[in-house]
């Protein structure tokens, strides 16, 4: 298939583009810099040099390709996440990038759009498990998932397979939040909020690449994907103490009063049974609690 990738150079697109091009896709990938396309031909892809909110230019570049992908996503750490500000691009990517993507797949004739999306916009639903027909809680700070969603509606709407991947928390050891973590644990506290009975879903970033690839065969829907044991934020703190060995605290509860903070601090055990059953996916990590060391020792050796 020729596959067209927003986002290609991040750290999902990178391993999405790897995977496709190993089973024989012909991808083309945009790229912002000489930097993002010589990665992108290092991949075996085809750098398409655009601006992804360039509508005439995206349009022609997507013409041809019968798969359309957003995974192109800003989404802010530290500080900047409490912020309004901290949140603009990561918006402006999933409300105007998604809409004028799907507006160049539906002119270039594309069969299929791929809108990569979050699960931890889900309620708070303690220990019960959590499928895609819940409904979405998010804060006006993150809400353009919800438009980037509903344009992979319209593009099913107009007679194509939209598909929407609702991923859970990314642990790979690029990832400034994964590396937050082990950082966090080794001074003896971690950016965690909540309570420790709380579920806190994830997923290797390698898995969701996988899952970017199934979803070529995955029937026009929203899926959940994400590992297939979630584990509470105390195991998390069991297993990152084990590794760093001294105890490792959570942030105070009252950083939980803080809008944002109270949002990351929701339980959310989210299945990905829908997704397995539709396309056979299944996670390579299963349970990312038990994958700590083996991450702490990739982070140690890069």
């Amino acid at each position: 298939m020729k596959v067209f990738i927003a986002g290609a150079t991040g750290g999902l697109g990178r391993l999405a583009v790897t995977r496709l091009t190993a089973a024989g896709h012909d991808v083309t990938g945009i790229a912002r810099t000489d930097r993002s396309a010589a990665l992108l031909d290092r991949l075996g892809a085809t750098p398409a040099r655009l601006d992804l909110f360039d509508d005439t230019a995206v349009t022609s570049a997507v013409a041809g390709h019968e798969v359309v992908m957003n995974l192109a996503t800003r989404i802010p750490t530290g500080g900047s996440a409490a912020t309004r500000k901290g949140w603009v691009e990561n918006e402006r990517l999933r409300r105007d990038g998604s809409r004028i993507l799907v507006d160049a797949a539906l002119a270039g004739g594309a069969t299929r759009f791929v809108q990569e999306s979050i699960c931890f916009s889900y309620a708070d639903h303690g220990a019960d498990w959590i499928t895609e027909d819940a409904a979405l809680e998010p804060l006006s700070l993150n809400a353009a998932m919800v438009d980037a969603e509903d344009s992979a509606a319209r593009f099913t709407a107009a007679g194509g397979n939209g598909v929407v991947l609702r991923f859970g928390q990314f642990v790979q050891p690029e990832s400034p939040m994964t590396q937050a973590l082990l950082d966090g644990a080794a001074k003896g506290r971690v950016p965690l909020v909540g309570r420790p009975d709380a579920y806190q879903s994830m997923v290797d970033v390698g898995d969701a690449a996988a899952g970017v690839v199934a979803a070529l065969d995955a029937p026009a829907d929203t899926y959940n994907v994400c590992e297939e044991r979630p584990a509470t934020r105390a195991e998390h703190l069991a297993a990152l103490e084990a590794i760093v060995g001294h105890r490792v605290r959570m942030l105070p509860r009252a950083a939980a009063m803080v809008p944002v903070m109270a949002f990351i601090a929701r339980s959310q055990r989210v299945s990905s049974h829908r997704f397995v059953e539709a396309t056979g996916w299944r996670p390579t990590v299963p349970a990312v609690v038990d994958a700590w060391p083996a991450v702490a020792r990739a982070i140690a050796a890069s």
